[in-house]
């Protein structure tokens, strides 16, 4: 579409002292033939704002371009309603990275402008994606996090749905004895407040309650799920054993693949389903505009304590049993039903046996200290023993754990036990690596033992997703549902489903209640975007979503294979099914197709393609280089901000081109440039893996992949592989950006200009 653009250069914040302004000007209307181009100072001004909005009115602008301090600012200042607004930015990315009034600064701020302009003369103006949505909630769960979320919801005037397998509400939280209060002084624990809270979701009005049941499918997408509920039955063992042999003969192709090479196209993988008869399992089908998954946790098998007498000495229990028993009142022993006068909590595995303790959490330590009160509220002549690895009591409740430290009858000692003996009607606790630096033994009447905290989403069938990429939420390396932990810690890889509770990870009573109310905000939030036609976390309010020129299609499979949040599906004949209330907008779909039949409308391969195409290239005779360096948004944009806010100079022959993931890099960018005489090519994007992930789950890495298979390319051009870098940056290491483009500069002055220069 063609634009009638209006640009507006500001030359406030060192811009206009730094540069020639008309220079500026002239590439815009001469070259690019704008509208109208105006400078003046600190355009985000209100009367200034309002000068911008007349001229929109006057000239019948499409299309706004500021040049001057970061888009990531004055964002809601610079949104005008009917009208795109493009940013350049000249502040940080120019004068505050480089000497002011030189040739190279001048060439660096022109050629910022020839990109921006290129950009917003590329834009399509196609309207958001907008069908009638649902703004039901589902809840997988009936839990302490279950009925909070469903609280929480209802009570925002949200229609809920809560799925609970058990044939009553509650969860664990029916077996705890004493909860803590979560109020000041934080050295005290109480009854427990499950009851009151079942009986206020029972009697809200927008709560539709499904017990005894499970979910057996959810197809669609966010604003339009389609959940099928069954009563629990057998189905539901055959469908995870189903799910387990799918997800088997996924691993065993993906090992392959690791082995061979990649095949061009493959068979899709269907997510596995039982035939059940729908006449045996009565059903019933809700449609939900998102799901909040609260299905909990299970106790991790105690049989590994074998040492420690589990299931030898019916006096060693776990923590989860001896809930039980302290429910009861006093405190007595299995074994013969006498009073408990001393009992051991051992909140530390051998982490040097076979089955160490993988699920264990800060929650064991707080449970052990909440039952030694137990002991002592109900015999204050017991005595309690916690010996421990690490004693964890995260914020408020390292006051529990200091009142704990001052009662009289309770011991704490690190020490990791070695055996339980029986003898004389008591039991022997042997322990080695203790404060004391010996080994030591104490005679109890009872040994408890902390056991991990297990989601349930490890081996029991919970969303039953009929996706593409199969049935599951994708898990990281623990089993805890995976998304980005330290930006989006409700997020999973599936948009519109919200975790929250012990799927997450393990939590106590008080963190679940929380957690789960800011999941069902999440889920109100992605209900709302996706009934406006905009997109979730992290692009949220991206009205753009991925079209496809279908007919182009080889149904080759990487973008349904590729895309980190299961947004496409397939149909029967191979090509991409895209639903884009999924779509996180990252446009790694995008970097992944090899015929380049996907685009946005703000963000396409033609676009970026056409942005690098217009920076101006110096022959070889000039000693400038020209480097481009590709960045994410969300890591490498921000941290080459603070460098310029910190005053950080480095090379002026880099230009950097911001993109939504380093995913969505087209192979035909890095020919082109290269090509064009460009004389490096540098890629930066967030850090991935345990310590810190890409925003977008795997868009890095997958481009240090794809970058590592260039070479044949290189090849093919006559160039050598040091002309493309590709590194990972974390938001706080701008410190680093001179150094990266510093040594890059060096490498390929060495290497020589781009034999293509002038072609």
């Amino acid at each position: 579409m063609s634009q009638k653009i209006g640009v507006y250069i500001d030359t406030g914040y060192g811009i206009g002292e730094s540069l020639d302004i008309d220079a500026l000007c002239k590439v815009a209307t001469k070259e690019y033939k704008v509208a109208l181009c105006k400078t003046d100072s600190y355009w985000s001004e209100p009367d200034k704002l309002d000068t911008i909005r007349q001229d929109i009115a006057a000239e019948e602008l499409t299309m706004v371009v500021i040049a001057g301090p970061s888009p990531r600012q004055y964002q809601a200042e610079f949104t005008f309603d009917g009208v795109f607004t493009e940013r350049i930015n000249l502040r940080e990315h120019v004068v505050w990275c480089q000497p002011p009034n030189e040739e190279d600064t001048q060439m660096l701020a022109e050629d910022y402008m020839r990109i921006g302009l290129i950009k917003a003369s590329k834009y399509d103006d196609r309207p958001p994606f907008q069908e009638e949505v649902n703004k039901d909630i589902l809840v997988i769960g009936g839990g302490i996090a279950g009925l909070t979320a469903a609280s929480g919801a209802a009570n925002a005037g949200y229609q809920v749905y809560l799925v609970e397998k058990e044939n009553e509400l509650g969860g664990w939280a029916n077996k705890f004895s004493k909860v803590f209060t979560g109020n000041p002084p934080y050295d005290s624990i109480t009854d427990s407040p499950v009851k009151e809270i079942v009986s206020e979701v029972l009697s809200n009005s927008k709560i539709k309650v499904f017990t005894g049941s499970r979910v057996f499918s959810i197809s669609g997408a966010p604003g339009m799920f389609d959940v099928v509920v069954r009563p629990d039955g057998p189905w539901h063992d055959k469908l995870v054993k189903a799910q387990n042999e799918w997800l088997a003969a996924k691993k065993a192709r993906e090992s392959t693949e690791q082995a061979e090479t990649k095949k061009e196209a493959e068979e899709p993988l269907e997510p596995a389903e039982p035939e059940v008869p729908e006449t045996e399992f009565p059903s019933e089908t809700v449609r939900v505009g998102a799901v909040v998954v609260t299905a909990g946790w299970r106790p991790e098998d105690a049989k590994q304590f074998a040492n420690l007498g589990y299931g030898s000495f019916p006096d060693v229990v776990t923590s989860v049993e001896f809930e039980d028993i302290a429910a009861k009142g006093q405190i007595t022993r299995p074994s013969d039903g006498k009073p408990a006068k001393s009992i051991a909590f051992i909140d530390c595995g051998d982490q040097d046996s076979a089955h160490p303790m993988l699920f264990q959490s800060s929650v064991s330590s707080l449970v052990a200290l909440k039952q030694a009160q137990y002991l002592r509220q109900t015999n204050p002549d017991g005595i309690a023993y916690l010996f421990y690895e690490n004693v964890r009591t995260p914020g408020q409740y390292e006051k529990f754990y200091q009142s704990m430290q001052d009662d009289p009858g309770m011991f704490l000692s690190k020490g990791t036990p070695e055996r339980v003996t029986n003898g004389s009607g008591t039991l022997s606790l042997e322990l080695k690596d203790t404060l004391l630096g010996d080994k030591m033994r104490v005679k109890v009447d009872m040994v408890v033992l902390s056991t991990g905290m297990i989601p349930v989403t490890r081996d029991s069938a919970v969303v039953n997703l009929k996706y593409r990429q199969g049935p599951f939420l994708p898990e990281n390396p623990y089993g805890f549902t995976d998304s980005h932990f330290i930006c989006f810690p409700y997020e999973t890889q599936r948009t519109g489903i919200y975790t929250a509770g012990c799927v997450k990870y393990p939590m106590d009573f008080q963190s679940s209640a929380m957690d789960a109310a800011g999941a069902a905000l999440k889920a109100i939030q992605c209900v709302e975007l996706v009934a406006k036609g905009k997109a979730v976390h992290p692009r949220s309010g991206d009205e753009s979503y991925p079209e496809l020129a279908i007919t182009r299609c080889t149904q080759c499979k990487r973008c349904t294979e590729e895309c980190p949040f299961g947004a496409y599906d397939e149909k029967p004949d191979g090509t991409p099914l895209p639903n884009p209330t999924r779509c996180r907008r990252c446009g790694i779909c995008m970097g992944s197709c090899p015929e380049r039949i996907i685009s946005f409308r703000d963000h396409s391969v033609d676009m970026i393609g056409s942005m690098i195409k217009n920076i101006d290239v110096p022959d070889e005779y000039s000693e400038k280089p020209r480097i481009i360096c590709l960045i994410c948004e969300n890591d490498a944009y921000p941290a080459v901000d603070m460098a310029g806010i910190n005053r950080l100079q480095y090379s002026p022959f880099v230009r950097f081109i911001p993109l939504r993931c380093l995913g969505n890099v087209s192979m035909v960018w890095i020919s082109d440039a290269l090509s064009k005489g460009i004389d490096g090519i540098m890629l930066i994007g967030c850090k991935y893996g345990d310590d810190y992930q890409c925003h977008f789950m795997k868009g890095s890495e997958l481009a240090e992949v794809r970058m590592s298979k260039f070479t044949e390319t290189l090849q093919r051009l006559m160039l050598g592989p040091e002309r493309i870098r590709v590194h990972q940056l974390a938001i706080d290491e701008f410190h680093k950006i001179p150094q990266l483009i510093g040594d890059f500069v060096e490498t390929l002055e060495e290497s020589g200009p781009n034999p293509y220069k002038g072609f």
